[in-house]
């Protein structure tokens, strides 16, 4: 019917692409693979905005891979992200079953689309001893400084930029041939917020989700012994959650703060999209404020033609 391996579909946070994506695998009989980083992680599912019921559809329940893989307190990697989705995608493919990656964690999805090939990285305590010390901004500015892959999109503590930094070191010194990753061709769509729509949408989810229970979601994890540390390095509502349930910061300033950051990842998600539409890959961008069968309907001629939405 198509030349297409894998549908992906993108965007910033707070923008609708689950309930998208959802949509698309009820049309053509697909599964979601999802490209987000902390849902992989159980019982991290209002901080998160897992959103399960989302995955329903006219009735029936989309099936959908990589979320609720991997416990609280470890760290998944990119790594692992591809190992898992290549064993899905492969086993979706034999099932004649269409696969959609569908995310907003920019380096998960750049890595599939773009093949890279990854390895475990290890430690290096040399060169965390040599970062102790410096600031969040500052370990940015590091990470910036590379040319190889890298994410900032998903960095704001500074166990994760250090960690970013380690790894994007040791691809710089270690030939990066380990692993073969397919070459995998996509159609790729992404949903265009206009910012202050965005803006509005994550401020309404935010409160939402507080009425919902996502800090009790938090204390719970505290609660079976995940460290502070642990939760705070996954960054935005376990980061000022934790901060504010150790008495790090009032509530009120742990709204203010939460809410900034989460505005400031929404514009880091698309200044990534836009670097990989930068580096060769093309996004069809499809109007928010389009009705959900306009998006549908649009996404289907992409497939069946060869025409590139202008």
């Amino acid at each position: 019917m198509w030349k297409y391996d894998l549908i992906t579909v993108l965007g910033p946070t707070a923008c609708g692409k689950t309930r998208l994506a959802v949509a698309l695998a009820d049309r053509l009989g697909g599964e979601i693979l999802s490209a987000d980083s902390r849902q992989v992680y159980r019982r991290m599912d209002i901080g998160t905005g897992k959103d399960l019921c989302d995955y329903w559809y006219n009735g029936a329940k989309i099936p959908y891979h990589l979320i609720d893989i991997a416990e609280p307190g470890t760290k998944f990697n990119l790594f692992q992200f591809q190992t898992a989705f290549l064993d899905i995608y492969r086993t979706l493919k034999g099932k004649e079953r269409i696969p959609i990656l569908c995310g907003g964690s920019g380096l998960y999805i750049e890595s599939v689309l773009k093949g890279y090939r990854m390895i475990p990285v290890p430690e290096n305590p040399d060169l965390r001893d040599s970062l102790k010390g410096k600031s969040l901004s500052e370990l940015t500015r590091i990470l910036e400084g590379y040319k190889h892959l890298h994410n900032t999109t998903d960095v704001d503590t500074v166990k994760r930029a250090i960690r970013a930094i380690e790894i994007v070191d040791y691809y710089r010194r270690t030939p990066v041939d380990a692993k073969e990753f397919p070459s995998i061709k996509s159609l790729v769509v992404g949903v265009d917020v206009d910012r202050e729509t965005r803006r509005e949408n994550i401020s309404c989810r935010l409160r939402q989700r507080l009425d919902d229970g996502m800090i009790d979601e938090v204390k719970g994890l505290l609660d079976e012994g995940i460290s502070p540390e642990d939760l705070i390095y996954y960054g935005l509502e376990y980061k000022y959650i934790t901060l504010y349930l150790t008495g790090k910061l009032e509530y009120r300033y742990m709204v203010r703060e939460l809410e900034i950051a989460i505005h400031q990842f929404a514009k880091r998600q698309m200044t990534w999209f836009r670097g990989m539409e930068r580096r060769g890959i093309h996004i069809h961008w499809l109007k928010y404020e389009l009705p959900l069968q306009n998006k549908l309907d649009e996404i289907m001629f992409l497939l069946t033609t060869d025409n590139k939405l202008e």
